[in-house]
Order: C-alpha cells, then sequence, then structure tokens
C-alpha cells in the first residue's frame, strides 16, 4: 500500500522534528568538523543544496551571502530557527534540486552534504548544480556512498527500508561517479568511515570537484593557447 499524502506528511514532520536530536552528538563531533573543513573558507554566493534543518549554517564563516535551498516544509520551518546565530546573510529558498529557480553561472560554490543520497534524481540535480555554477566555481560535497563487494550488495536489499525510514536514503549510490559522470573533475576526495557500527551507511566521502570544460578552458587560457 502507498501511503498517502496525509501521511507522507506526518512522517516528514517527524523525521524533521527529530533529526537535529538524533545527529546532535555526531555534529559535535566528526560531522561538524568535516562541514566546517568543507565551507568555513568559501566566499561569494552560496548555494546550500538540499540544506535541511541547517546543520551547515553556523559553519559559514566568508562567504558574502547564502542561499539554504530545501523542499521540505517541516526541514526549513527547524533551519529557520537557526537564522539568528548565524555569523552571513542567508535567504531560504524552497525548490527542488532538480529545478533550481537561479540563472546559470550564479553561484561561486555549492554546498552538498548528505543530500546527493536522497534527491529522487541526482543525475538532473547535478546537472542543475553544473549549470548554477560560476565558470571558477567549485562544487563541495560530504556524502555516504556505495560500498564495495558483499557489502553494496547488502546496501542493495536495505535501501528500501532505509529510503522509508530516512526520508528518502538512497545507501548504495555511487555518488562520487556520479558527480564525475555529471561534467566535474574530482580534485579532491576523501573516503572514510566515522562510525564503524553502522558498516552499511558507510563510506562517507568528502571533496571538492570544478566543472570540467570550464577548468579546461581556463587551463587552456592560462598556458596562452
Amino acid at each position: 500500500m502507498t501511503a498517502g499524502p496525509d501521511m507522507q506528511s506526518r512522517a516528514e514532520r517527524r523525521f524533521a522534528a527529530w533529526y537535529d536530536r538524533m545527529t546532535a552528538r555526531v555534529e559535535r563531533g566528526w560531522a561538524g568538523q568535516r562541514r566546517a573543513a568543507l565551507v568555513a573558507d568559501l566566499t561569494g554566493e552560496v548555494l546550500d543544496l538540499g540544506a535541511g534543518t541547517g546543520a551547515n549554517l553556523r559553519h559559514f564563516r566568508a562567504a558574502a551571502h547564502v542561499t539554504a535551498v530545501e523542499p521540505s516544509a517541516a526541514m526549513r520551518a527547524q533551519l529557520v530557527t537557526k537564522l539568528g546565530h548565524v555569523s552571513v546573510p542567508v535567504d531560504v529558498v524552497d525548490a527542488g534540486a532538480e529545478e533550481l529557480p537561479f540563472p546559470d553561472g550564479y553561484f561561486d560554490a555549492v554546498v552538498c552534504t548528505l543530500v546527493l543520497c536522497t534527491v529522487p534524481d541526482p543525475d538532473r540535480a547535478l546537472a542543475e548544480v553544473w549549470r548554477v555554477l560560476k565558470s571558477d566555481g567549485r562544487l563541495v560535497f560530504l556524502e555516504h556512498v556505495r560500498a564495495a563487494g558483499v557489502a553494496a550488495r547488502a546496501q542493495d536489499l536495505i535501501t528500501p527500508l532505509v529510503r522509508h525510514l530516512g526520508a528518502g536514503c538512497h545507501p548504495n549510490r555511487d555518488t562520487v561517479a556520479a558527480i564525475a559522470a555529471a561534467g566535474f573533475i574530482v580534485q579532491a576526495v576523501e573516503r572514510f568511515k566515522p562510525v564503524p557500527r553502522l558498516p552499511l551507511i558507510a563510506p562517507f566521502v568528502a571533496g571538492t570537484a570544478a566543472p570540467a570544460v570550464r577548468l579546461q578552458a581556463a587551463e587552456r587560457f592560462a598556458r596562452g593557447e
């Protein structure tokens, strides 16, 4: 049986209400540290894609302006309660990652943290990220991704359950490969396993990427070609 809109809405509100409590410990530890390392030095116009309840916001230090995009009304309701404790200007926008309401080449940086596992169409979302980035822009990401071998097959088996319990989360997505396939050059990536007791929600990756065509054009210009 498929859940109706009212049931889905109630589940979404419950998930949003409990999310910060569920993640408080890791956000005080490794997750908060990883977020800060990725976003603290980002400058100019920054897009926080799938901003959720606003876990990234307190880590922005150098951005001129942050646009926090989040399609879930329940998540946005939690996010706006944090705006009084943020050191940079923030606008909150109701939009999905697959259809961003911004012009081409608008942002200096796009931040994806624990969102590409959840968006319904990650390939389309990454195409939109490519579109809205400036020619010298960069994508920074923190995601959990597909494992290898037997663990990957186990992830495939548990994905329907995790999707139901985790607001659409897919633990079996090969997100780094998807970023490369979307036209990015992955400039740096680190794989790590921060939560040993959850082996099927791992490994995690943290890294940066740049639009491939634009990056190659800039390199040719620098060489005088």
